[in-house]
């Protein structure tokens, strides 16, 4: 049963009513809490997208609004929207009910917010209150100082920035004086230590000044909305000054991990299905206000893989607005083939020459710039070949460089079928031979199979006996009807017996049932069922589990599908036979009720070995093909054949000697 623990603490000395915490418990609701930093797709009655909690390719994350909970299959995490948020945000309980309750509009009476109150906060939550001052600061100087409006509002206003467009962004502006925002919140009562822990502030040993002072701001939000750090641009010209200026790396804000205008674009994303991508904070401000929502920008630094994931929870569709400037381009290159190695889907729209995002959409109206986009959009890998391809005419060496780093590029995408297209176009356009492309992929596949051994030698011995080794991503399209129909066997007629007992965090026991065993071990290896009736059956206990806390036999005997139910009958049956894989000759027959508890783990792992054997299998008969003709590829799938023998060794291992093939 899927066990939710809601860590309450002491309300009454965080000083909060316990009337509006018990509130903001009723008035949330799971679905939009976590769809706030997760695409959710409907699956049945519940909803499903992949854990933001660890990396994943199935989906496994599973949220269901009946009972407000949510749940995820492949890491364990579970709990109810205020757990999301605790986990999600790392914040503590009584943050959490604030967040919550900020966006459900429930007043938090402000005599609770105290000095003492304060104090007592966490380090973060402190720095994250200072910024939210800091952020009214600085709107407030634009909007009312007459500095703010001569300076800094006239430049925004330069720039075709409207006043709806500067206050959705949170525009601002930062006093020429140098400890200007600096005295006035020492005067609020917010500490210099803390001051300069946000980057606001940076204090010397005998004095102390504003970081951004005489700057134009923009806020940085989270995910969620909180303004973790800040940009600031100069507006006089100083080549000893640094045009842009951000906050500096602290416990709220990394740079890597932030992604500026998501907050405000994560909602046009899911809608669209789709994420453009461009560099700077004004490249996104005039996208929105030309109409272009799903937008957001690196902000300058080099693409990471947490910025990736971040779009990934949205969407997989990445679409790259390149300024047309052509060193511009070949330098944010580098960034792209991460994001293929995510498994995104990624395009690219070119600019004119001497255009950026920001100025080019200020040439067109908004229906023209639309136009524009879904015209010139085109395809990364050929728009890298092509671009590419001049530079390799006249130079032999810097030509290989160049097929080497493309054919590097094809290598990391996942579909056969893409990959063999792009081969041939790479073989086109750089006038190589197809074999020679395959040649150099062997090789990069081979040193990539090298480094899973590797990782898989280092990390076996944490492997306990009721989570197995997991299958190569490598192996696909293995049927072993047999083993999965053993699986459903357990599903149905043993799903809600107890399997094993556990600890949550804190210490306290609950049970694991059959069905959160076999359903956790099947989405650890990404590895789908083959028969589409046990598939189904799999992906619905799936949700009658997390739905009920339990599978209901009766669900699939009485199924609106005529197999399933079926089925369903034969296996619940008293006369229904299992395979005698766990039998020896002349053993005594024992009943699956009294042995269950070992023989569901043994299933999953002779399942497991039957794809270990196939994939083997296959590979010898590749290695028969290949005749040795091609020693990089025989080498791989060696290399390849030993790696699937150690995991079957581990494997075999846990089954004990009694599991035969």
């Amino acid at each position: 049963m899927v066990t939710i623990f809601i860590r309450y603490q002491n309300i009454k000395n965080n000083m909060l009513d316990p009337s509006i915490v018990q509130k903001v418990i009723e008035s949330s609701n799971i679905v939009e809490v976590v769809g706030d930093f997760i695409t959710l797709k409907k699956s049945g009655s519940n909803y499903k997208g992949n854990c933001p909690f660890h990396n994943e390719k199935t989906p496994s994350f599973m949220v269901a609004p009946g009972k407000n909970i949510f749940k995820c299959f492949g890491c364990g995490e579970a709990g109810s929207p205020i757990n999301f948020v605790m986990k999600h945000e790392k914040m503590e309980f009584i943050d959490a009910i604030k967040y919550l309750a900020k966006k459900y509009h429930i007043d938090v009476p402000e005599q609770q917010v105290t000095d003492a109150d304060k104090q007592r906060f966490q380090e973060r939550e402190s720095l994250l209150i200072i910024n939210a001052f800091a952020q009214k600061y600085f709107v407030d100087n634009l909007m009312k100082h007459p500095r703010g409006r001569a300076v800094g509002f006239s430049y925004f206003k330069e720039r075709g920035f409207d006043n709806n467009t500067i206050a959705k962004f949170g525009l601002g502006f930062a006093l020429e004086e140098k400890t200007a925002f600096t005295d006035i919140a020492l005067k609020k009562g917010y500490k210099l230590e803390l001051l300069d822990k946000t980057g606001l502030t940076i204090v010397k040993e005998n004095y102390k000044f504003d970081r951004f002072a005489g700057r134009v701001m923009f806020p940085i939000h989270s995910v969620s909305g909180r303004v973790v750090g800040f940009g600031g641009r100069i507006i006089v010209s100083d080549k000893n000054t640094a045009k842009y200026l951000n906050s500096p790396e602290s416990e709220i804000y990394h740079k890597s991990k932030e992604l500026y205008g998501l907050y405000l674009a994560k909602t046009s994303i899911i809608k669209h299905d789709k994420c453009y991508m461009v560099e700077g904070y004004t490249d996104v401000i005039s996208l929105h206000q030309a109409g272009i929502e799903n937008v957001v920008a690196s902000s300058g630094t080099s693409l990471t893989e947490e910025q990736i994931r971040l779009v990934k929870r949205f969407t997989e569709n990445l679409t790259v607005i390149y300024d047309g400037d052509t060193a511009g381009i070949k330098a944010s290159l580098r960034g792209i083939d991460m994001i293929l190695k995510e498994g995104l889907k990624v395009r690219v729209v070119p600019l004119p020459p001497n255009e950026d995002p920001d100025s080019f959409s200020k040439l067109l109206t908004k229906d023209e710039l639309a136009t524009y986009i879904r015209e010139k959009e085109i395809d990364f890998l050929s728009f890298k070949m092509l671009l590419l391809s001049d530079e390799a005419e006249q130079d032999p060496i810097r030509r290989a460089s160049i097929i080497t780093e493309i054919v590097s590029t094809i290598a990391l995408i996942p579909n056969t079928f893409l990959r063999s297209v792009y081969v041939k176009e790479a073989a086109r356009i750089f006038v190589i031979s197809e074999q020679a492309i395959y040649d150099e992929i062997t090789k990069k596949f081979q040193n990539k199979l090298a480094a899973s051994y590797t990782d898989y030698t280092k990390k076996k011995d944490e492997y306990s006996y009721w989570r197995t080794a997991k299958i190569p991503s490598f192996i696909e399209n293995l049927n072993c009807e047999i083993e999965e129909k053993q699986i459903i066997f357990y599903l149905l007629n043993f799903g809600n017996h107890a399997f094993e007992t556990a600890y949550n965090e804190n210490n306290e026991i609950y049970i694991i049932t059959v069905a959160e065993f076999i359903i956790r071990e099947m989405l650890n290896d990404d590895h789908e069922f083959k028969n589409l009736i046990y598939k189904q059956i799999f992906e619905e206990s799936k949700m009658f589990l997390l739905d009920t806390g339990k599978v209901e036999p009766n669900n699939f005997l009485y199924h609106k599908d005529p197999q399933i139910s079926e089925i369903s009958a034969n296996m619940l049956s008293p006369n229904h036979i299992l395979s005698n894989i766990w039998t020896k000759k002349g053993a005594n027959i024992e009943l699956p009720e009294d042995t269950y508890k070992k023989d569901v783990p043994k299933t999953i792992i002779v399942y497991k070995l039957k794809i270990l054997q196939m994939a083997l299998e296959q590979n010898d008969i590749s290695l028969k093909e290949l005749n040795n003709e091609n020693f990089d590829y025989y080498k791989a799938y060696i290399e390849q054949s030993i790696l699937l023998n150690d995991i079957k060794r581990e494997i075999a291992k846990q089954g004990g000697e009694r599991t035969i093939l």
